[in-house]
């Protein structure tokens, strides 16, 4: 049974170039603004490219989109943290010492160590893409369309 949708929501990674900030955009894009999106990583690294191009094969532009670290970020307040790497995490545990939050571990993939051709990076970020949509629609789902 899924849980009651929160007001703010952080995704947080190592890097802020792939998982959270796919994460983010298919939270906004699934829930527009009922909930406060936000993403960081625990270092601001340079956009992925792959990230890029398998999220605009689902029409989600995040092309100007730039990375930024938990001390960039504007609000710090969050009902609930998602880390979506062990050092995200501990940084998340350590940020309910001040602050009221739930923190939730998503354990995901890091398609950057996938080494090969074009193709079979793409898949691996294709996967990580997919598994977040699943994970974000069962934890977060969709409002019903009102009936008249």
């Amino acid at each position: 049974m899924a849980q009651d949708i929160p007001g703010a929501v952080l995704f947080a990674c190592s890097y802020n170039a792939v998982r959270s900030i796919m994460a983010a955009t298919l939270m906004r894009h699934f829930h527009g603004n009922r909930v406060y999106v936000e993403c960081c990583g625990l270092r601001a690294g340079d956009l992925d490219g792959f990230a890029v191009a398998v999220m605009d094969e689902i029409g989600l532009d995040i092309s100007g989109y730039k990375p930024k670290t938990f001390d960039e970020l504007e609000d710090g307040f969050f009902d609930l943290i998602v880390t979506l790497s062990p050092e995200a995490q501990h940084r998340a545990v350590e940020m309910t010492r001040t602050m009221a939050c739930d923190v939730e571990f998503w354990n995901t993939f890091d398609a950057t160590l996938i080494e090969g051709t074009r193709e079979t990076r793409l898949e691996a970020y294709r996967q990580v893409r997919d598994q977040l949509k699943k994970r974000i629609l069962e934890r977060f789902p969709l409002a019903p369309a009102p009936t008249f």
